[in-house]
């Protein structure tokens, strides 16, 4: 059987976390949290603190929830344009950078003749 993808917060982990190190075995959270990930959370604690335990935001494409919709509202139009200006402003970025590289090269070559 599948399990479903669940987003715990900080504050939840950390409660959890606080009840294990306080002598609650692991495996009282069997039915909706598997002991691996409780045994994680801890060992996080433990080297990292509370900042081990936030949710980390995955990268992927920002572009792809507005994508697979067939109509978007108002809002939703103008911050897909935003997103859309923003990834070409980072290409043009990295474009001018490439050059400005590039044209350094050219001229520690011109000097070097």
């Amino acid at each position: 059987m599948a399990r479903k993808y669940t987003i715990r917060s900080k504050e939840e982990k950390l409660a959890i976390v606080k009840e294990v190190l306080n002598g609650k075995p692991i495996r009282a959270w069997e039915p909706e949290i598997r002991n691996q990930r409780v045994s994680e959370w801890v060992k996080k604690y433990q080297t990292e603190g509370e900042t081990g335990l936030e949710p980390k935001k995955k990268p992927g494409n920002p572009l792809s929830r507005y994508e697979r919709r067939k109509e978007l509202s108002y809002t939703e139009q103008l911050q897909y344009q935003i997103e859309l200006l923003k990834r070409e402003l980072a290409e043009k970025e990295a474009e001018v950078a490439r050059l400005k590289q590039h044209n350094a090269r050219k001229e520690g070559d011109a000097q070097k003749k």
